[in-house]
């Protein structure tokens, strides 16, 4: 994949080239890889995330030819597949958020994978608020968070209406902030 200098190539360019050279799936592998391990990171930890960042590719590399430009971005496809793959591992994430929730708090971390590990240890009533969402709100609301996705894309991840982001998130965000409130002292 080359552009000419100071053009940026874009996910359509991305797209023609994988499907008239599979190897050229690599420069989507490239770009996109940092973003779904985060994304992942986030969610279950650094110990899986590069299996399932992994996976997550190889999933979208066997199903190259079944992407619909039309409907959205590589980057929430991707996103998307990852969330399918982290469903696989819900109770997982539900008992790492309570575990989390039990820890003593600790200093902030550095680096973007540690974001919600960092945010969840040092107020553990956040992590049991993710803990009790159910799985459609979690993965709305931390695609949002941690994949940085917009509303749209979140439906294009998803296969979901716009609606139902809104829905799904306001919920999140009401579960959230009751728990947060009961825990937090006021002033």
């Amino acid at each position: 994949m080359t552009a000419d200098v100071g053009e940026q190539v874009t996910d359509a360019d991305l797209v023609a080239g994988y499907r008239r050279n599979p190897e050229l799936f690599t420069a989507v592998y490239d770009r996109y890889f940092r973003d779904v391990y985060r994304y992942v990171a986030g969610r279950l930890g650094a110990q899986v995330a590069e299996d399932i960042a992994a996976e997550t590719f190889l999933l979208a590399f066997d199903r190259r030819d079944r992407f619909a430009l039309e409907k959205g971005a590589l980057r929430p496809w991707l996103l998307g597949i990852a969330t399918n793959l982290v469903a696989r591992h819900r109770h997982k994430e539900a008992r790492r958020y309570k575990a989390l929730a039990r820890l003593d708090p600790v200093p902030v971390v550095e680096g973007h994978e540690n974001r919600v590990v960092t945010a969840a240890t040092a107020q553990p009533y956040l992590a049991m608020a993710l803990a009790s969402l159910n799985g459609g709100e979690r993965d709305v609301l931390l695609l949002l968070a941690l994949g940085q996705l917009s509303y749209l894309e979140i439906a294009q991840a998803l296969g979901i209406s716009l609606g139902t982001v809104g829905s799904r998130l306001s919920r999140a965000r009401a579960k959230i902030h009751a728990l947060t409130d009961k825990e937090t002292p006021h002033a």
